[in-house]
């Protein structure tokens, strides 16, 4: 087994963290590889000794945003990624660091399930495009006011609203902007995308669930400065007034890889606080009676 460590050596932790865990996989017999700039610190081989197809894994130390990255970054390695969680909330990078070391002999063991999950492509009027695995974003930018932005899906006219932007999430977005904005969660395999507004001026702008097959078209109205595109937070565009942003799904897709020690739904309890208590737990038969 060949596996590619991609760690942030500016952090300390990460950086200790990786040495850890090749030692581990080399007690294992499994090759580990890493990033150019990493191999001599690591003191292991770099990417360009190996061909992409040979890597059986990637493996991913620090948050989701570490994720956004390797994928943005390293779109020719295909092989599936495995998320270890030293961010805050870390919904893809789900690994604990206290399940670690069992996490990887169940990787070792192939006792994982791994997940194909959608992209989104963005195409400019002019004809730039993009790719996001979390969400594209329209923003109003340095625009003091809210602005106007017209929707249609699939050629069929949604809806004009005034608003701070817009953002078309993947279910894979959906735990990050897109929640924070009042967005649903969708289950990570699920083939949706959704549309959610950011601070509506109407509160009836809701978000919307659509299925990805489905074409959307952002055409900013307002006669201000250009508004701002950013996708997974990395890179950014600006469309000026009655230009039109495109989101459609993307061809390429990513894999991650999940364990079955841990399902989405404990993940999410976990995350995001919730405590799971039946409202009168505390009291027997003849009180509820």
């Amino acid at each position: 087994m060949k596996v590619a460590l991609f760690a942030n050596i500016t952090k300390k932790e990460s950086f200790e963290l990786g040495k850890n865990i090749i030692a581990f996989f080399r007690d294992h017999e499994v090759e580990v590889v890493t990033r150019e700039d990493e191999s001599k610190n690591f003191g292991i081989p770099s990417l360009s000794t190996v061909k992409p197809e040979e890597i059986d894994f990637l493996i991913s130390c620090g948050g989701d945003g570490t994720i956004l990255r390797l994928v943005h970054h390293f779109p020719h390695i295909l092989a599936p990624i495995v998320g270890i969680n030293l961010g805050h909330l870390g919904f893809m990078a789900d690994i604990p660091l206290e399940d670690l070391y069992e996490s990887l002999e169940d990787l070792i063991k192939k006792k994982i399930i791994i997940q194909n999950r959608l992209m989104m492509e963005g195409m400019t009027t002019s004809g730039e495009k993009c790719f996001a695995v979390n969400e594209m974003v329209i923003h109003r930018a340095k625009n003091p006011s809210l602005i106007d932005l017209s929707i249609h899906v699939d050629g069929t006219y949604l809806d004009t609203f005034s608003a701070d932007g817009v953002i078309i999430a993947t279910p894979s977005g959906s735990t990050a902007y897109s929640l924070a904005a009042g967005g649903p969660i969708l289950t990570p395999e699920l083939e949706a995308f959704v549309i959610t507004p950011i601070s509506p001026h109407t509160i009836s702008n809701r978000p919307i669930v659509i299925l990805p097959k489905e074409n959307i078209e952002v055409q900013y109205l307002s006669p201000y400065e250009p508004v701002e595109i950013t996708y997974d937070g990395i890179s950014r565009y600006n469309i000026a007034t009655n230009d039109v942003f495109t989101i459609s799904r993307s061809s390429r897709t990513f894999k991650m890889v999940s364990f079955a020690r841990r399902d989405f739904f404990s993940t999410l309890r976990k995350k995001m606080g919730w405590s799971g208590r039946v409202r009168y737990s505390s009291l027997n038969k003849e009180e509820l009676s």
